[in-house]
């Protein structure tokens, strides 16, 4: 997920919240093909140590954002750790075109390896396969690209879990029943999608039948539109009795625009953000509760991923181990795919616990 002004030292965002509850350090196989992952060429040496001065390239959806500058400083303290230099840079917008140019240059700098949060899974794919041609090991973390473009991705929590999570906490704070709506990033947000899919299969479940999905709208990852399109989703369904934002941008946007409206109380708002954005609006009872991994980690197991795979301790296969520094041993799953922790649920009664 995605959510947001700049976040500092986090105790653990429930997936991280340095130590996000529930991250057991070992990695949990996503319900997906057992196709190999597609950097699962060659042998890997487990024995093999990771190889200091390593360049890494850490691009996220959009630079400025709360979330991947949380994600970034773990990203900082794993680089640090295995002494490689990290260059973090990327867009000021969530755009996939934007990110293309940063693949490139990344390939162009002979960086070792990339770290992307990808904006659109086949938008970036064609760079990404180029910039791998050349010797680039790319990890993608909290959004996915095409599996055949990058080695591993990491990812936050499964996706079932992400998204029945936000559908449990919608169904707790309407009483499950109500028209909702969900307020989402990007239309071609690979993760946001995927959790999409998952929370209207949920929804279709008889123990929600109260519960109606009315519109999915889209805030691009950009806090005035985002404010301006829960404006919109309140204005258009009159009888709107909650929003999911599966977005720390989104979210903190839409609680925002509730907590100074005829509708706080009234409508209620869930979904994915980090305790700092978001202490506020739980305190004055705008938002009951939400979620979140720790991204923090969420950057460190990146970034050691991306180590692991430039020294060639691992090449991307299923079955294949690595040591993540602090974080414990993993687990590659089928297709690459590496799965930090379950999501940690944030309320009144446990948020001042949490600091990011």
């Amino acid at each position: 997920m995605t959510p947001r002004p700049a976040v500092t030292t986090l105790v653990l965002l429930l997936s991280g919240a340095v130590a996000l509850a529930g991250c057991s350090g070992t990695s949990k196989n996503s319900a997906q093909s057992n196709a190999p992952a597609a950097g699962s060429t060659g042998a890997a040496d487990p024995n093999a140590k990771i190889k200091e001065g390593l360049k890494i390239t850490f691009l996220p959806k959009a630079v400025n954002n709360p979330y991947f500058t949380v994600a970034q400083k773990g990203s900082d303290e794993a680089a640090s750790a295995i002494k490689a230099e990290l260059k973090a840079t990327g867009p000021s917008e969530a755009s996939a075109s934007s990110q293309v140019t940063y693949i490139n240059t990344a390939a162009q700098q002979k960086q070792n390896a990339l770290v992307l949060s990808a904006n659109d899974a086949n938008a970036v794919a064609p760079a990404l396969k180029t910039a791998r041609s050349q010797g680039v090991k790319v990890v993608t973390f909290d959004s996915d690209a095409a599996p055949d473009a990058r080695d591993v991705f990491v990812n936050q929590a499964t996706t079932q879990e992400i998204a029945t999570i936000q559908v449990k906490m919608i169904a707790d704070a309407t009483g499950g029943q109500g028209e909702i709506a969900i307020l989402s990033a990007t239309p071609n947000a690979t993760n946001q999608n995927a959790w999409i899919e998952i929370m209207k299969t949920e929804l279709a479940k008889p123990a929600n039948a109260g519960l109606k999905l009315v519109e999915t709208a889209y805030g691009n990852d950009d806090d005035q539109t985002s404010f301006q399109k829960t404006q919109g989703l309140l204005q258009a369904h009159p009888n709107l009795k909650g929003i999911i934002s599966p977005t720390t941008v989104g979210v903190a946007a839409a609680a925002r625009y509730l907590s100074s409206s005829e509708y706080k109380g009234k409508v209620a708002l869930t979904g994915l953000g980090t305790p700092n954005q978001m202490r506020d609006y739980v305190k004055d009872g705008t938002v009951k509760s939400f979620a979140l991994w720790d991204p923090s980690k969420l950057g460190y197991l990146a970034v050691y991923a991306a180590g692991a795979l430039a020294s060639g301790q691992i090449t991307g296969a299923e079955g294949e181990k690595f040591k993540a520094g602090d974080l414990g041993d993993y687990t590659l799953g089928a297709k690459g795919e590496l799965v930090l922790g379950p999501p940690t649920e944030f309320t009144a009664s446990n948020i001042d616990q949490f600091n990011f």
